[in-house]
């Protein structure tokens, strides 16, 4: 094990995602373990193997006799919370609590994996932890350039860093630690362990101590029966393995109440000019649940025509730097009568939202860029997103994306069937009141007027993260590539991503089902690429292209298998690897019929509830991320008994 001085430390929970936190004070002093490092003789003698020290970074004594397990991901805004929590911990628990560091980027998180070599290379010169300090309190500026500056405050030697960056080591460390996080149930970051009990998110200290104070309790009983200090941790986790956490129940949302919405002229809209379903949605360019949901709202649109009117609002929240900028680009986009087409360029390259990349979106969708950069800078436009806030933190949207259905809250990136029933319920209570003569052009103020204040059922649960459906769903095969007989009892659909970690995880677990099951299961593959993987939907087309030579399973194996290169070039590449033609091949992914492919089963995964990936149906019954085979196996089993 590692060991450093200065600690600071920050935490938040998984959700679709992953996380919620409570904000904490700031690091000092910490003690440290003597020696350290591989070979160390004051090291532990074992560590328990299913959830080791190894070499991680350490704060705290060899001999504590509670060890705190940290997944911790450098750029995760709730990560960087909970470092105050932890050193109140330090604070209370001294000499008898330690806490190990194991790294564990997002995928959705790009400056991350980076931040985590420079973190291990300032180790290796002893400074692991005042790195680790300086990278969160700079969260927001983590590129190389920022890096290399922070390990010159440091005074730490740059080629040393660039060849240990250059060896690979760190990577190593990276997916070991990821590969130990997915291992143990450590699925969202900030996650602990506690001698092996699972903590999830940036708990406040009481939490904290909660657990500490009963791991302690144990350990003491380990000492008092004559087990040495140092040996606690490992005899602790013999007799109870670290397990993951049971998943919480979800609490019935507290009672929803339609809100006293009020319509602004000004806000960009789409849609009837005198709707019966107003859509009033709160949403930050930056936020990849916002992008998620657009397809739905698109399918929204379709099915209801000029019956439904959204309005768009900003709630650019807080630790999304560009997001501010990208709606002040909107708004400028507005002023001149094309602000979805600034939407739609915004959502689309979430990624690239720099002042320069504004200016190229302004000319490429034929704004005059003079206007556009004055009225980015003006009073106004700052007025207005200050008022979109102001609203949505009033009527409860405080996260992103909300939408208020003539003044219900939707909350969340919600399937088009979450939508569907709201809207068709809005819809027979303003064709009521159009009976009793009320004007289309005032409905939504006579709704508001008659009902703000009341009760309503079916509120989406809250946060980005959706419901799942709780009855089966039609999932049909259509036309998408499968393994086995497609007159299987039991049809497995999953919906996946190739540049998703997530997904590639789950597939051990898929290749089980077909060897136990054989050909009592058909197992079909449909795409669902996330908006913030940016080479995923090229890697679907792909996918497709070699399924028209009979190779999609080659190639979805080569493009698992090769996740992190997945550029066009990487693409030709594995297309020649498994023997396709390649001059067809390139041909293919030409054709906008496969992308259109891609789209549509994106489409049907958005009605049957996919939120996120992987997504997998048995039989219609969802089974959400990187389950076990034991997962699947149970319902399988269930699916086979109805014969």
């Amino acid at each position: 094990m590692k060991t450093g001085a200065a600690f600071v430390g920050f935490l938040f929970s998984a959700g679709v995602g992953f996380a919620v936190g409570w904000a904490v004070g700031s690091g000092d002093q910490g003690a440290t373990v003597g020696g350290g490092g591989s070979g160390d003789p004051g090291a532990l003698a074992a560590d328990a193997a299913a959830l080791p020290v190894g070499d991680s970074y350490v704060k705290g004594k060899n001999d504590a006799l509670v060890t705190i397990i940290e997944f911790s991901d450098f750029e995760c805004p709730f990560c960087s919370r909970v470092n105050p929590t932890l050193k109140q911990v330090q604070d209370k628990y001294g000499d008898d609590v330690r806490i190990v560091f194991k790294h564990t980027p997002l995928p959705f998180h790009k400056a991350a994996p980076l931040a985590s070599e420079y973190a291990l290379a300032a180790g290796e010169q002893g400074k692991f932890w005042e790195m680790h300090d300086k990278i969160f309190a700079n969260q927001k500026a983590l590129q190389e350039s920022n890096l290399k500056a922070y390990a010159a405050e440091l005074g730490l030697d740059q080629a040393k860093i660039d060849a240990y960056v250059k060896s690979g080591k760190g990577k190593k460390v990276i997916a070991d630690d990821m590969a130990l996080a997915s291992k143990v149930g450590a699925r969202g970051t900030p996650n602990f362990f506690v001698n092996g009990e699972q903590l999830t998110g940036a708990q406040p200290f009481p939490s904290f101590e909660k657990v500490i104070d009963e791991q302690l309790a144990r350990a003491k009983k380990k000492v008092e029966s004559g087990v040495p200090r140092d040996k606690v941790y490992a005899a602790l986790l013999k007799d109870q393995p670290p397990k993951p956490a049971a998943a919480p129940e979800r609490p019935a949302p507290p009672p929803a109440t339609r809100q006293k919405i009020e319509l602004v002229d000004s806000t960009p809209k789409k849609g009837g000019d005198n709707p019966l379903v107003t859509i009033v949605e709160f949403s930050d360019f930056e936020c990849p649940f916002c992008s998620r949901v657009n397809p739905t709202l698109a399918q929204v649109m379709k099915e209801y025509g000029d019956k439904v009117q959204i309005r768009f609002r900003n709630q650019p929240l807080p630790f999304h730097k560009r997001a501010v900028p990208a709606a002040q680009a909107a708004l400028a986009a507005h002023e001149q009568g094309k602000f979805w087409q600034m939407h739609d360029k915004l959502f689309e390259n979430a990624k690239a939202l720099q002042d320069a990349d504004l200016e190229r979106y302004a000319k490429e969708i034929g704004l005059n860029v003079a206007k556009f950069k004055k009225d980015m800078a003006s009073p106004k436009i700052a007025k207005i997103i200050a008022q979109d806030q102001a609203d949505g933190s009033k009527w409860g949207a405080r996260g992103t994306p909300t939408f208020f259905v003539n003044g219900v809250p939707v909350r969340g990136a919600q399937p088009f069937a979450a939508f569907k029933t709201a809207i068709d319920k809005e819809i027979e209570l303003a064709n009521k009141l159009v009976k009793e003569g009320v004007s289309r052009s005032k409905l939504h103020d006579e709704i508001i007027k008659r009902e703000a204040g009341k009760e309503v059922a079916g509120e989406a649960p809250g946060g980005a993260r959706p419901a799942e459906p709780s009855e089966p769903q039609d999932v049909k095969l259509g036309r998408a590539p499968i393994a086995g007989d497609k007159n299987a009892p039991v049809k497995v659909v999953i919906w996946s991503d190739f540049e998703c970690p997530f997904c590639s995880r789950v597939n051990p677990s898929i290749n089980q089902i077909k060897k136990e099951y054989g050909d009592k299961v058909v197992v079909a593959f449909k795409h669902f690429p996330l908006p913030f993987h940016k080479n995923a939907t090229r890697a679907a087309v792909a996918s497709l292209a070699a399924h028209r030579q009979g190779k999609f399973w080659e190639m979805h194996d080569k493009l698992f298998e090769n996740a992190k290169a997945l550029q066009e070039s990487d693409l030709e590449g594995y297309a020649k690897a498994i023997g396709l033609d390649v001059a067809k091949f390139k041909k293919d992914m030409q054709d906008k019929e496969l992308e259109a492919w891609v789209k549509q089963d994106m489409a049907e995964g958005s009605k049957v509830g996919v939120n996120g990936t992987p997504a997998t149906y048995i039989n219609g019954r969802k089974v959400s991320g990187a389950q076990p085979f034991p997962a699947f196996k149970a319902i399988i089993d269930e699916e086979l008994k109805k014969g």
